[in-house]
């Protein structure tokens, strides 16, 4: 067994210009680093809401061990019978009872080592859900059975709800990366039980626009409390998001994050 794990962590695909550089610069990177697991948060790659099964599975083609989602993950019916047969492809786990698909799991690595990954999604400002953090602590309890590297994608708009359950749940996992903002934030830290914790990876896209939308179209909605006739995407400024993180397996302590942002 590996002394420590290095992870990589891609922040939300957005589209064709995020598929467009995950291409480019995810397999350099899983060499550069030496990657023992990727997760990449893909709910809004196909079109920029949903996920295909057909871009799914070229994802894990270019060297992804599981794709995360959030509020979009279920938005296209496609989709739902490949949720039903792979536990690489997670929705968030605090979602009703009867959801199609998985919202945790644990992954057998090289040399007997094993990596778990929690999905979890927020309630401030989102959808309904089960409570993220009383699920969530319970879930991260018994996927510690099996691994002590714990990963936790934590999909939610609030930075302050994302901070109070990394808070929560220090010494509990590995690391509480935040998605679904779509803004890299430079507030990356390992708390004092050993948790990593960043407020949001960022996106893996064109960021010449708002979030991966075409400026013009962000605009009208805010102007006219909708989107336009057709929600188009940005396409300059191609950048992927990411976070770095190296882990102690015997503990699962974090001993160093990095954040990165980068350019084809």
């Amino acid at each position: 067994m590996q002394d420590t794990l290095n992870i990589l962590f891609v922040g939300d695909v957005v589209g064709k210009p995020g598929m467009e550089v995950l291409r480019h610069l995810l397999p350099g990177l899983l060499l550069k680093f030496r990657i023992d697991f990727c997760l990449v948060n893909g709910e809004n790659v196909d079109g920029g809401k949903g996920i295909s099964p057909k871009l799914f599975e070229e994802m894990r083609t270019l060297g992804v061990d599981v794709v995360t989602g959030g509020n979009h993950s279920l938005y296209r019916d496609k989709i739902l019978p490949v949720m039903e047969e792979s536990p690489s492809l997670l929705r968030p786990f605090n979602y009703p009872s009867g959801t199609p698909g998985y919202g945790s799991g644990v992954f057998d690595l090289k040399l007997r080592d094993r990596v778990a990954v929690l999905n979890l999604q927020g309630r401030a400002f989102m959808p309904l859900t089960d409570c993220p953090f009383q699920t969530g602590r319970e879930e991260m309890k018994r996927l510690s059975t099996y691994t002590k590297t714990v990963l936790v994608d934590f999909h939610a708009e609030a930075t302050a709800e994302k901070m109070a359950f990394a808070r929560y749940v220090d010494g509990l996992c590995s690391a509480v990366i935040g998605t679904h903002t779509h803004v890299q934030t430079a507030d990356e830290m390992i708390l004092p039980g050993g948790t990593a914790y960043m407020t949001d990876v960022g996106m893996t896209g064109a960021h010449s626009g708002v979030i991966g939308l075409d400026t013009e179209n962000a605009i009208h909605r805010f102007l006219y409390v909708r989107h336009g006739k057709q929600a188009t995407l940005a396409k300059e400024d191609l950048r992927l998001s990411a976070v770095l993180l190296e882990i102690e397996t015997q503990t699962g302590r974090t001993l160093r994050i990095e954040r990165l942002q980068l350019s084809p």
